[in-house]
């Protein structure tokens, strides 16, 4: 979801490191002044490994922060959650602001995003078991599938294509917005908790909004290291990943909670 200010986040880290990313069609321009070893596809699948590490143990925290329930129980949220919650939140936004940044706000922000995760799953588990087996499993297949497409070249990154996800994701993130305003107000958006038909046919093109928005991170790294730029924007595109693969999971979860009501 957060590709929309992602895209801004490479020009502006291409910015400060002095040269500008190409595009598919044009030759990448040589650097101007190179400061270090130039960031590759293997560093940030490092990176990315690393990131989730973190994520799991952030994760196994909030997992057992929440207390086990009869199974069709909701379980409260601890009250941590909030807090943990803003401070991810907080933490993403300056790494898109600041990219040079992401070494170590990405670490930061994948142990408070695990808490959360681990939080948030322990209570969808407690209601439907073996539901966070099955979003874990669904969530490598359709990132495993991305990747091969992206990879071979089926899916193709152009700028129309990245125009409509990242236009598609800005307007999703204002729907979410307007429905977290209104639910303060005792209105329910039907749309991301009815499960109904409607409620999961949203729900199934969330989840493939969130898939297309991994094809934008390999593009964002796969350009980032054809410009050159250093090896810290390694961490950048890491987070990009793990931003879109966490939501990519979370959207997958509250599909299958549709489908188990």
């Amino acid at each position: 979801m957060a590709n929309a200010l992602l895209e801004r986040g490479l020009d502006r880290a291409a910015g400060e490191s002095g040269w500008a990313a190409p595009t598919r069609t044009a030759p990448p321009a040589p650097p101007s002044t190179a400061v270090g070893a130039p960031m590759t596809i293997g560093g940030v699948g490092s990176a990315t490994a690393t990131l989730f590490a973190l994520l799991l143990v952030g994760g196994a925290f909030g997992w057992v922060s929440v207390d086990s329930t009869p199974e069709g129980v909701a379980a409260k949220f601890p009250g941590w959650l909030l807090i943990a919650l803003l401070g991810a939140l907080g933490v993403a936004i300056v790494t898109v602001l600041r990219p040079n940044l992401a070494r170590f706000t990405g670490p930061v922000y994948a142990l408070l995003e695990g808490a959360v995760l681990g939080a948030i799953s322990k209570v969808y588990e407690n209601q439907f078991d073996g539901i966070v087996v099955q979003a874990v499993a669904l969530t490598a297949i359709v990132f495993a599938t991305m990747l091969f497409l992206y990879a071979t070249r089926v899916i193709k990154v152009t700028e129309r294509f990245r125009r409509i996800v990242v236009g598609a994701t800005i307007a999703l993130m204002v729907f979410y917005g307007v429905s977290l305003l209104l639910s303060i107000f005792g209105v329910e958006a039907p749309l991301i908790w009815d499960a109904g038909p409607l409620g999961i046919v949203f729900s199934l093109l969330v989840v493939g909004l969130a898939a297309f928005n991994l094809a934008l991170d390999f593009d964002l790294a796969e350009r980032g290291a054809a410009a050159g730029l250093p090896k810290q924007f390694e961490w950048f595109c890491a987070f990009a990943l793990m931003v879109s693969i966490v939501w990519l999971y979370l959207e997958i979860l509250r599909l299958l909670s549709k489908l188990r009501d």
